[in-house]
């Protein structure tokens, strides 16, 4: 990967991590997952006013990222309503990238070398890692079906916006168009989830992550989907995800949480793979 792609995407992973604090943080999980879809929606009308439309053989991709990122958003709210944000999030997270990988690998015939997927492996176990806990086995095995789903979806709007973005004629138009499909989408999956009234509840409790947490995400995104255009996707997909490497710090210095040795070797597997994305 060269060097401008790789320091450009870990500049994007600790703004990743800074709203992803964000959201571990609200009580509200559905404000919080909420304000910063819709929260999208500001930036990318402004964008596609800005940018050249995206092709049309680009479409197609945008239709198929929205719904898949409904996915997502369905398992992820799924995910939270068993399980608490620190179980959920890095299994999901982690698991994404392993998906790319696989598809990458078994599907669309890319090759990578045995370093590389060795450095891949070790960032997503690392990141996986964080978010295995012995508790009760029931709750854990929900928790891990809903985490390994949200996972998938990760996965394959990954593939499918790196490859919809790289025939685009803009990136940065693609995912505006994307991120504003999604966000009509939306609120028809919450009707489903029986959350209502979710634009007032965001603006009375949620204000904050609507505007900066939904600003950053859009630009983190964006950066990550060039970054698909520029180096292989599963490569991409899985640096990206080591914001929670920046996530364990702010956790550690502004959420008063403790430091275990599970998360100090889940730092060094993270270090490791990422050294090796890096050198390989």
């Amino acid at each position: 990967m060269e060097n401008k792609v790789f320091f450009i995407i870990l500049f994007a992973t600790i703004m990743h991590a800074i709203w992803n604090g964000m959201v571990k943080k609200h009580p509200d999980k559905a404000i919080a997952v909420s304000g910063i879809i819709l929260g999208h929606v500001p930036l990318a009308l402004i964008a596609i006013v800005i940018f050249p439309m995206p092709s049309v053989e680009s479409i197609p991709y945008i239709i198929a990222s929205a719904i898949i990122h409904q996915g997502y958003q369905w398992y992820l709210l799924s995910s939270y309503q068993i399980g608490d944000f620190t179980k959920v999030y890095p299994i999901c997270r982690g698991f994404g990238p392993l998906v790319t990988t696989f598809i990458s690998l078994i599907f669309l015939g890319v090759i990578f070398d045995i370093s590389i997927i060795i450095s891949i492996l070790l960032v997503c176990f690392g990141i996986m890692l964080l978010g295995f806990k012995v508790e009760n086995k029931e709750k854990n095995s929900n928790i891990l079906k809903y985490s390994l789903l949200t996972g998938l979806f990760i996965g394959l709007y990954s593939l499918i916006d790196g490859y919809g973005a790289r025939i685009s004629l803009s990136a940065i138009s693609y995912m505006s168009w994307s991120f504003i499909l999604s966000a009509v989408m939306f609120p028809f999956l919450l009707k489903f989830k029986k959350e209502d009234n979710i634009i007032p509840r965001i603006f009375k409790d949620g204000k904050v992550i609507f505007w900066v947490g939904g600003s950053l995400s859009f630009i983190i995104y964006i950066i990550v989907v060039w970054g698909f255009t520029q180096a292989p996707i599963p490569m991409v997909a899985a640096l990206r995800e080591t914001s929670i490497f920046f996530s364990i710090f702010i956790g550690y210095f502004f959420l008063s949480e403790k430091t275990t040795p599970a998360k100090i070797f889940s730092v060094l597997l993270i270090l490791a793979g990422v050294i090796g994305l890096k050198l390989f």
